[in-house]
């Protein structure tokens, strides 16, 4: 069998079928597929290929995928630190959303969260934020997969006027990267308590004709169901729910805060839940009952929300997250294991957004969007079981390669399709504009 890169690895994690690891496995690539996986030792018998990368001391995972998030937000991450949601996005983000953001604060925005992500094994994220068109060819330039929002919301921004205007040009986005491999859409209200009733009926149409996601903040925060209580006489998932929009197109993130009846009737919707543990304990939204959605059979990805939330697209730290706060809430030390919380970073956040067929897992005929982890250094030695190793043990910064499509992104530490240094001088240039703008009101 020919190949064009033939990946020898000490360990592959599949992830599909569920838990299992492969010793002395390779995987090979072939026009941006994998073609086959098998032991290492047959590998060298059966396959010829172009380009060889011995990786002995690595795990081979599917790349994770970040499945909630507000990439641009980089530029703002730290600038408003240790305050409630609302009184955080009021008083703010959204003022400064508001004076700053604009095309180019997208794109350098973008770029950054990109370069993050990347280097730290991240192969497709999920986003919400304005000019997503922006950060949808952004995205497609770099080489990752993007799930770029249609975003809708009442207030007026620098990208639209009304909803109908943030509709319309949402619209036009997706039929701008219908055929870009690398970028889908999905429909992105912000929240129940930030979209109208009768605009939210509009996108439950409008996401049925188009055949995508709807992806909005939900249950979030206790404030956020009183509130909702108070004006409308329902929880916002009820409400929800007789408009339409509970269904397996929905895609719920935070959910913090369901009852026993909330989690069932999701359940039985086919809904996906995104949690988003470290951004939930920044805000002190709550605590996610995620044993009790797994044991409901909910699909569960995971996220890093935006880095001004954070403060990091740090999918390790995520997983870890997760895992030890998913034990602690259900006072089960067996509940929500290494292998379930590696498969909601990769297979389940797949399904998310609809990618499940292509990637999430390795498996001969997807694509190869594959991420080596080294497992060679003294915090992770002696292994044991690798899956434990990576949720609860590695970072970020044992990445040295990832690859989507089967194309080289992040090589050895290096970003091959975006400049590092070019974005950190980018970045510092905002956070100078910033602050200089703050000190002066």
């Amino acid at each position: 069998m020919h190949a064009d890169i033939l990946i020898n690895a000490r360990w592959v994690i599949p992830v599909e079928p569920d838990g299992v690891v492969l010793d002395h496995h390779s995987v090979a690539l072939e026009d941006g597929r994998i073609v086959a996986i098998l032991p290492t030792s047959e590998a060298s018998e059966q396959i010829q290929a172009d380009q060889t990368v011995d990786r002995e001391q690595h795990a081979l995972i599917p790349g994770l995928i970040n499945a909630h998030g507000h990439s641009p937000m980089t530029l703002m991450r730290g600038l408003a630190d240790d305050l409630p949601l609302m009184e955080w996005l009021d008083q703010h983000i959204w003022p400064a959303e508001a004076r700053w953001v604009g095309e180019e604060y997208v794109q350098d925005g973008s770029q950054l969260a990109v370069a993050e992500m990347l280097a730290g094994g991240t192969t497709a994220f999920n986003d919400m934020y304005f000019f997503p068109e922006i950060t949808a060819r952004v995205s497609s330039a770099a080489g990752i997969r993007c799930c770029a929002g249609m975003i809708v919301i009442d207030f007026p921004s620098a990208w639209a006027g009304n909803s109908e205007d943030y509709i319309a040009k949402g619209i036009a986005m997706h039929d701008q990267f219908r055929n870009d491999p690398l970028v889908t859409t999905a429909f992105a209200p912000h929240a129940p308590y930030s979209v109208s009733r009768p605009v939210l009926e509009r996108v439950r149409t409008l996401a049925d004709e188009l055949d995508v996601p709807v992806h909005i903040h939900l249950h979030e925060t206790e404030h956020e169901i009183s509130e909702h209580v108070a004006k409308h006489g329902m929880r916002p998932l009820a409400d929800l729910s007789q408009i339409g929009l509970l269904s397996p197109s929905l895609v719920a993130v935070h959910m913090t805060q369901m009852n026993d009846n909330e989690i069932e009737t999701f359940a039985e919707s086919g809904g996906h839940i995104v949690h988003c543990p470290e951004s939930n304990m920044k805000l002190a939204s709550g605590f996610a009952r995620v044993a009790d959605w797994l044991s409901a059979g909910i699909n569960v990805g995971l996220g890093t929300d935006g880095a001004a939330s954070n403060n990091d697209l740090d999918m390790f730290s995520e997983m870890r997250s997760a895992a030890m706060l998913g034990k602690a809430v259900a006072a089960d030390a067996s509940a929500v294991p290494a292998a379930a919380t590696l498969r909601m970073a990769t297979l389940n956040g797949a399904a998310c957004l609809g990618l499940q067929a292509e990637t999430g897992s390795l498996e001969v005929g997807k694509a190869a969007d594959i991420v080596a982890i080294s497992l060679a250094d003294a915090r992770c030695q002696p292994v044991y079981h690798p899956i434990s190793q990576l949720v609860y043990t590695c970072s970020a910064d044992q990445v040295t390669d990832t690859w989507v499509n089967a194309r080289h992104l992040y090589s050895s530490g290096q970003l091959t399709t975006l400049n590092v240094t070019d974005l950190v001088t980018r970045a510092q240039s905002w956070a100078e504009r910033i602050n200089a703008a703050d000190s002066a009101d």
